[in-house]
Order: C-alpha cells, then structure tokens, then sequence
C-alpha cells in the first residue's frame, strides 16, 4: 500500500517546489527499540565477514581503488558540479545512471587526506532515467554545503542513482532483485558503493554510510538499510510506503516478503537508525508511517517525525531536507583522516 496510489504518487515527486515556507516542524520522539546489541550469533558471522568498506584496523580512511569511472558534468549549482556517469554493474549485470555531487570540502587542500561520508538518495515516482535529487526542485547540494559550513551537517558525497529502467510503473523493480528482472537490488546495494568506493576518498566502514529518499524513494531506503545493515549504517525514509506492490512479484510472494520493509523491520536482524517521516496534513499516510515505526525491533532503531501540514508533494519534502541532513550527520560519522 501506498500514502497516495501510483499514478498521484508519481505525479507529486515530479511537482516543481514552490518557495520554501517558514513553518516549522515538530519531532514526536517514538523510539521504537533501544541500544545497538546485535541477536544472538550476528557478532560472530560479522566478525567472519569482510566488511564491504574493507577489513578493520587498516585506518579510517579508505582511498579510490579505481579503476576510474568516465564522469561528465551534468549541470552546475550553487555549491559546485553535478557530475554523470553510466554504470555498468559488474555483479548485477545492470546499466544505468549514476550522478554524483563533492562537497566544496573534498577539493579542500585541508581535506585532501579525509575520507567523506557517502550518503545515497532516492527520488519519487519511477525515476527511470531521471533522479529528482539533482535539479532545482530538492536543492540537496546547496542545503548540504551551507549547513556543513555552518557546522550543522556533514560534507557527505550526494551518490543520485536512477531507481527503474522503464519508467511504466507496471515495470517498478522496487530496488529489488524481482526473479526473472534486473537485479537492481544488488546495483543499488553492491555495485553503486563499489563504484563509489573506487572513484572517491570515503570513510573506511559502514559507519560512513547513509540513505535517504522520498515516497518510492523512502521505501527504497528503508529496505536496502534493512537488508545491508553491513554496508550502511542509517537512512531516513521521507513519507514512503514499505510493502512492495509491483505487479512483477506476481508468481513471487515469498520473494516479496523478502524485499518488504515491512517485514524486515519486525524481524530484529539490523542494527541501523533510521527516520521515518510523514506529512501532517495526510492522515493516511501519518497512520501508515506510525504502523510501521511500531513494528521495530532491535537492533533496528526507528524515530518518528511528522511535518506539521506537510502533503506528499516534493515541495514538502524540500522542507524535509535540512532536519534529515542533520538527523544523519548526527547518526553517521563525518570526515576522517588516519
């Protein structure tokens, strides 16, 4: 289910924002869940795995491993460029476009042996071809550098993916590897860091690493979070819905099940912090994200914040972004150098 159906959800996350208002926006503190002790037996196959962001007690900065990635400039903002590149999957076999923004700080003399935070964002609707995230509508770049200079954020690497290959919504892959499909799942989770990792000077870990997206965004988030609790370590879903409803898991309920937020959030396996958000002024919504806020259990720790008139419009996630920038800055660890 979904805070709005499809076809009006996709048609808010392409809604060209109107000017920011001077509302402010209240946090109801529903922690559901305290402390970070994993279940039983999860510390010791952790400690057996090797980290995606590399083996423990090599420092804490993790530099470019290549081979270097053909980036282009897809626009100019305010705080710096857009940079595109097309990614080739080397473990989901899957193509598409990935856009990237650097904080002012990572081209800093000063900052030239820190490793950055990495934080990911999913845009609304489809985003086939497109990630609402690098244009005007949700200037997260522009909030990012002026809330980092004002010591309230961290200078986190922006990494905007595309989410679909088609943009019918018949054809939604929902981040995940639906059987008999692209296996976006494992592009978003495996080969995006991957790719991040070997172009850009990051943070050793997962401690560094961070989600954020909206309505169909928010979703995506949420689950990756939940299902890779090894390479990220918070997200804030922003008004989203968070049980998979594609019509191409038909034929896969079990494989459903599986990829639902909804699920994985109950089941007591993922020692991340997220922020989960809805607008007021939805009360579908306000009670469809409160649910699933209550059905944490730890490790997993969700917080509940409800903008006051806030509707599922991109202009209304815009207002979202600074509270969620600051949110994750003080739930993920900022530049490091060794």
């Amino acid at each position: 289910m979904h805070p709005q159906p499809p076809r009006a959800r996709a048609r808010a996350a392409r809604f060209r924002s109107l000017p920011a208002g001077a509302a402010a926006l209240a946090l109801a503190a529903a922690v559901a869940g305290c402390g970070s002790a994993a279940p039983s037996g999860s510390q010791d196959r952790a400690a057996a795995r090797t980290a995606p962001g590399g083996p423990p007690g090599r420092g804490k900065v993790l530099m470019p491993s290549g081979p270097a990635a053909e980036l282009t400039k897809a626009r100019d903002t305010a705080a710096g460029p857009i940079l595109l590149t097309t990614l080739h999957g080397a473990k989901s076999g899957v193509t598409g476009k990935v856009w990237v923004w650097l904080p002012p700080q990572y081209h800093d003399p000063e900052y030239a042996s820190h490793g950055f935070p990495v934080l990911t964002l999913y845009a609304g609707g489809q985003s086939a071809g497109y990630n609402t995230w690098t244009d005007e509508q949700l200037p997260v770049q522009e909030i990012d550098a002026r809330l980092a200079k004002e010591g309230r954020a961290h200078p986190f690497i922006l990494v905007m993916p595309v989410q679909n290959l088609d943009a019918a919504e018949s054809k939604a892959l929902e981040c995940s590897d639906i059987p008999g499909r692209p296996r976006m799942g494992t592009w978003m989770a495996e080969d995006v860091p991957d790719f991040v990792r070997a172009n850009f000077r990051t943070v050793r870990g997962r401690d560094g690493w961070g989600l954020m997206g909206a309505s169909t965004g928010a979703f995506c988030s949420a689950k990756l979070a939940l299902q890779h609790p090894d390479v990220f370590r918070a997200a804030v879903p922003i008004d989203g819905y968070y049980d998979p409803d594609s019509p191409l898991w038909k034929g896969h309920e079990q494989e459903r099940r599986a990829n639902s937020p909804r699920e994985l959030v109950a089941q007591g396996r993922a020692d991340v912090r997220m922020l989960a958000t809805a607008g007021g002024a939805n009360t579908y919504e306000t009670g469809l994200v409160k649910a699933w806020v209550k059905r944490a259990v730890p490790p997993v720790t969700v917080e509940y914040y409800e903008q006051p008139g806030g509707k599922h419009l991109t202009s209304d996630f815009g207002r979202m972004i600074p509270v969620a920038l600051e949110w994750l800055s003080r739930n993920l660890t900022g530049p490091q150098r060794d």
